[in-house]
C-alpha cells in the first residue's frame, strides 16, 4: 500500500480537500487562508464550504462581514472547478467576472455555502477542453447558517468563466 492509499484510507476526503484549500490560500490568496474555510461535503454535483463566524471574518454588528461571506462564495463555486481541471491534466485558467449578491439577513452565526451546479460546472469545463474558447456559467451559492435552523442569508450568483491556455 502507498503513501496516497494510506492517506485515503485514514483521513476523510473532506478533510484532504480542507487541507489543499487552506494551502491555496496560504500559497495563492492569503485572505481565503484568512477566514480558516472547511470543505464540509463534496460530491459530483454539491460543495459545501463552511466559514466560521469568528473575529475574524465578523463586521461591527458581530455579523458576517460581507468580505468573508463572498469568499465563501468564491470558494463553494470554485473549489469543484479547480477540481475538474486538474483531473482533466489540461491547463485551464478560470476567474470569476461577474458576481451579484443578496443579502436576506444578518448570518449570526457558521455560514454554509452551497453550489449544487456540478453537471454546468463539468460542462463549462468539458466546452473549454474541446473548443479551446472562452465558455462562461453563471452559477449560484446558497449561504445557510446551521444554527439558525439553516435560515438561508444571502445568495450569490457568479459568472464562472474559463479558457484552455495556448501552448
Amino acid at each position: 500500500m502507498d503513501n496516497r492509499s494510506l492517506l485515503r484510507r485514514f483521513l476523510p476526503d473532506t478533510f484532504r480537500d480542507t487541507i489543499l484549500v487552506r494551502l491555496f490560500g496560504w500559497w495563492k490568496v492569503p485572505l481565503i487562508a484568512y477566514v480558516k474555510p472547511k470543505v464540509r461535503f463534496v460530491d459530483d454535483e454539491r460543495v459545501e464550504i463552511i466559514i466560521p463566524l469568528r473575529r475574524r471574518t465578523k463586521n461591527h454588528l458581530g455579523s458576517m462581514y460581507f468580505g468573508s461571506l463572498m469568499i465563501g462564495a468564491d470558494l463553494a463555486a470554485g473549489y469543484y472547478a479547480a477540481r475538474l481541471i486538474h483531473l482533466s491534466g489540461e491547463k485551464i485558467d478560470f476567474v470569476f467576472k461577474a458576481s451579484n449578491a443578496r443579502f436576506l439577513k444578518r448570518p449570526t452565526g457558521d455560514v454554509v455555502f452551497t453550489c449544487s451546479q456540478g453537471a454546468a460546472i463539468r460542462a463549462l469545463v468539458k466546452t473549454a477542453q474541446e473548443s479551446g474558447e472562452r465558455a462562461d456559467a453563471d452559477l449560484q451559492v446558497i449561504a445557510t447558517v446551521p444554527s439558525d435552523g439553516n435560515q438561508v442569508v444571502a445568495q450569490m450568483d457568479l459568472v464562472l468563466s474559463i479558457k484552455k491556455r495556448k501552448r
